[in-house]
């Protein structure tokens, strides 16, 4: 008999044991979880943190994230509604709002990830084919104030008439009314990069540079017409200003030579002989240089004073 009490004793502190340690489990902080019995579910989700019980070895613990999760999706090549291809990364912020019907409907996280990606994929690939490349690149409250600073270029530029930031939230709205069915509830959805493809980068590349050379072409002109407006206006001012002062010369030279004229005038009227005999001296002063030699005829008026120098007969 006493054997068989120690060992109903031992059989229970070992069944003890065991209900402990698998009946009992720890719902860590930011965690939910949904107790399975045979793989279906039983009862409602335990939300709260703490120490929580379930029948051991007949019950098991599926433990899910409260958090919010991040879905990245693989980039994808979609046509714009203007024939333009490129490609388009997505990122998506999302939770887990009902363990249950997220473990009825998906069963684990790994498959709503591959979930998310056909619903917000073809999501997004519908909104991109439905619009132009325009409204998938500038966001909504693009402006070209932004862009340039003249007006009659600013003009030109089109803006948008829905915008990246619209199309995203477009998205979300669409995306969001299917994924409660699956116990998820979708945050956001943003475009992480938009790119060409590449034969349509190259075509671009090829665009900007031509504009950019356009755009420099027409500021060389622009300076070019500038320079040429400049040294005209200064060739302008320089004849002005050279003619003035050709002017005022020859009116100062004019009456220079009218003073000098009269002040030879009146000489001449004082002294006529001395001034016949000064010109006389200077004509001989530039005619006879270099040994020169002088012809003069007897009747000149030059040879008369000549005759006057002692020596000469």
């Amino acid at each position: 008999m006493k054997k068989i009490a120690q060992f109903l004793l031992l059989l229970i502190v070992g069944a003890g044991i065991i209900t402990v340690w698998d009946g009992f489990y720890i719902l860590q902080e930011g965690k939910q979880a949904v107790i399975t019995q045979f793989g279906a579910p039983v009862g409602d989700p335990q939300t709260e943190a703490g120490l929580q019980f379930k029948m051991p070895f007949l019950q098991r613990v599926r433990i899910y994230e409260k958090k919010i999760l991040i879905w990245d999706g693989d980039p994808n090549q979609i046509p714009t509604n203007d024939k333009t291809f490129i490609y388009m990364d997505n990122t998506a912020r999302w939770r887990i709002t009902d363990a249950l019907q997220f473990l009825q409907a998906v069963g684990t996280v790994s498959r709503a990830q591959s979930l998310l990606d056909d619903i917000i994929d073809g999501t997004v690939r519908d909104l991109v084919n439905k619009n132009d490349l325009i409204e998938i690149i500038r966001s909504s409250d693009w402006s070209s104030d932004y862009m340039v600073s003249r007006p009659d270029e600013r003009e030109q530029l089109v803006a948008p008439k829905v915008g990246r930031d619209k199309i995203s939230k477009m998205v979300l709205e669409a995306a969001a009314k299917v994924t409660p069915k699956y116990g998820i509830e979708l945050i956001d959805v943003m475009f992480k990069r938009v790119n060409y493809i590449e034969s349509v980068r190259l075509k671009v590349y090829d665009r900007m540079i031509s504009e950019r050379k356009r755009i420099a072409a027409e500021k060389r002109s622009l300076g070019e017409g500038r320079k040429a407006e400049i040294l005209g206006r200064v060739e302008r001012e320089l004849k002005e200003i050279t003619s003035a002062a050709q002017r005022e010369a020859v009116t100062i030279k004019g009456k220079a030579d009218g003073e000098a004229t009269k002040i030879y005038g009146d000489a001449y009227n004082k002294h006529p002989e001395f001034y016949a005999f000064q010109k006389s001296l200077e004509t001989y002063l530039e005619g006879i240089k270099n040994n020169a030699s002088l012809i003069l005829s007897t009747d000149s008026t030059l040879f008369q004073y000549l005759e006057t120098i002692e020596g000469v007969k």
